[in-house]
């Protein structure tokens, strides 16, 4: 029994998460034996096995892009994904590509009218449209979106003991062309335009419009490890869980329901909380943002982040992203979620004959509660619900809490290695500030604006150690714990694993016809919980 957990704020900004240090952390709680042995000899395995320990000590800057397959090739392992990108990842249609099916597909919406801040004309971008119509015709049929990274601005840029990094909030406009293709056609480099902010453009210069995309992709690294993967997956499911340890019998139907969802969850924040982000961590070597930085990242991403923000129908509503097209995150998402909601539904029905019963079941509201005041520190319930009034309210909480844990985490952590190995497609940091003129960038310049050896080396390891499956996963649906008796119970699970066996079958046969298939959200490629 767990219900003497306490809470703590680890980090201003931060939610609130249990209160203990790795060390200490309750029995129940922790890594076994072959799940900690996993997450630590991977890591020693890519830095020691593969060599890169012997270029850590260099710091010096590499001389040509191709130079990043000195460490790139050491761990390759061949895969169509990397393949691809490796090939193409300087091209158009690849970078806008990552913004649908990349590590970070949820910064992406439709654009509805140009931001004041962003001041793109027609005439600068009418080389990039193919259908014969203006800018503001394209922006009313639908055809234009954009990506805006305004959570940046203003915060402090990292400094290492060797060197100085540098951060911006660029703004990335994009058109869906005649192929059905997403792909950039207008960049501006920080939130204040002017002289000293351009608007760089496809016919640019090729080093200009080189420089401008991996600014944008050093940008969406960041908000991708920080807030969408640590906040919106791992930070938010401790909250979930430590909420039912103090909230939920061992016996309620809804503890045993969460419980292969929460599994190993604290362990790894612990964990990650000492090794990456802490003030030694990996993240303070390989990331442009201060550790104060983060902070206020992450407080002004706690303002938008909402029970409904975790329910993933409404977050693609919200960005107006149901049409955009080759957006398999969403497509695959969509039958997942449904999938989770149908299981949870016929769970709750079981037990719950009306929304009364709901309503007066004091374990149930206290979790809720306890996740909204105290959890995420939401005193006015106004974000997260301090009750549920119905069962549909019930099993939509209950459905995101599960696909959080689950699809939202794999969708967003297990690309890692995909699409962040090959270090000039998205740096971790800038070593140089951001251009404020045209035509003055070289090769030479972007080499030393980009991941020293050093830290390229980091970076490799850890997102292949953080892309890896551990050993005797448990995917989504798997329960080899079984905490159900009742047998209306058990046909629901099998009910459900048939529907994610169909699910996997569709996705692996479109799969197929596709030169670069999106597999992040089939089901047994998605782990129950967040534990890496």
């Amino acid at each position: 029994m767990l219900h003497h957990l306490l809470w703590i704020q680890k980090r201003p900004g931060f939610p609130r998460s249990l209160d203990a240090e790795l060390k200490d952390l309750p029995l129940e709680v922790k890594f076994d034996k072959v799940k900690e042995s996993d997450f630590d000899g991977n890591f020693r395995t890519v830095i020691n096995e593969a060599g890169l320990d012997k270029l850590l000590s260099y710091i010096q800057s590499w001389k040509d892009i191709h130079d990043f397959e000195k460490i790139f090739r050491v761990i390759y392992v061949k895969d169509a994904t990397l393949e691809n990108m490796i090939q193409d990842w300087n091209t158009d249609y690849m970078f806008g590509y990552q913004f649908l099916n990349g590590c970070n597909p949820v910064m992406i919406r439709k654009c509805k009218k140009l931001p004041d801040k962003f001041p793109v004309t027609h005439e600068m971008v009418k080389g990039s449209l193919q259908r014969g119509l203006t800018l503001q015709e394209e922006i009313e049929k639908g055809n234009i979106y954009i990506a805006d990274y305004e959570i940046l601005d203003g915060l402090p840029a990292n400094k290492t003991k060797k060197s100085q990094f540098y951060l911006t909030a660029p703004i990335c406009l994009l058109y869906n062309n005649r192929l059905n293709q997403i792909v950039p056609i207008a960049i501006q480099l920080s939130q204040k335009p002017g002289k000293k902010s351009p608007v760089f453009l496809p016919d640019d210069n090729e080093f200009d419009w080189m420089l401008a995309k991996m600014w944008v992709r050093s940008s969406d690294f960041n908000v991708h490890q920080l807030v969408t993967h640590l906040l919106k997956t791992h930070l938010i499911s401790e909250v979930f869980e430590v909420a039912m340890y103090r909230q939920l019998s061992t016996v309620h139907p809804v503890y045993k329901l969460l419980t292969p969802h929460v599994r190993f969850t604290i362990a790894i924040n612990a964990e990650a909380r000492e090794k990456l982000i802490g003030d030694d961590g990996v993240f303070s070597r390989i990331s442009s943002i201060t550790g104060d930085g983060i902070n206020q990242l992450l407080g002004r991403a706690m303002e938008t982040l909402t029970l409904k923000s975790l329910c993933f129908p409404d977050t693609i509503k919200a960005r107006e992203m149901e049409k955009a097209p080759k957006y398999y995150y969403r497509d695959d998402g969509m039958l997942i979620w449904e999938a989770i909601n149908g299981f949870v539904s016929d769970v709750i029905e079981i037990y719950y004959d009306s929304d009364e019963k709901v309503q007066k079941d004091v374990e149930i509201q206290e979790f809720v509660k306890d996740v909204s005041i105290f959890g995420m520190q939401d005193s006015k319930g106004d974000k997260f619900p301090q009750s549920l009034n119905t069962r549909a309210e019930l099993i939509e909480y209950l459905t995101a809490v599960i696909f959080t844990a689950s699809a939202q985490h794999a969708a967003v952590n297990f690309g890692q290695f995909d699409w962040y190995a090959w270090i000039p497609n998205s740096p971790s940091c800038m070593r140089k500030p951001p251009p404020e003129q045209k035509d003055e960038v070289d090769l030479n310049y972007i080499m030393e604006t980009l991941p020293d050896r050093s830290c390229s080396s980091v970076v490799l390891g850890t997102v292949w150690t953080l892309s890896r499956f551990q050993k005797n996963e448990r995917y989504l649906g798997m329960y080899p714990d079984m905490h159900f008796t009742e047998p209306a119970v058990k046909d629901a699970i099998k009910k459900f694993g048939k529907k994610l066996e169909n699910v996997t079958d569709s996705i692996e046969r479109w799969n197929k016809a596709l030169s670069m298939g999106y597999c992040y959200l089939s089901p047994n490629k998605i782990p129950n919980s967040v534990a890496i």
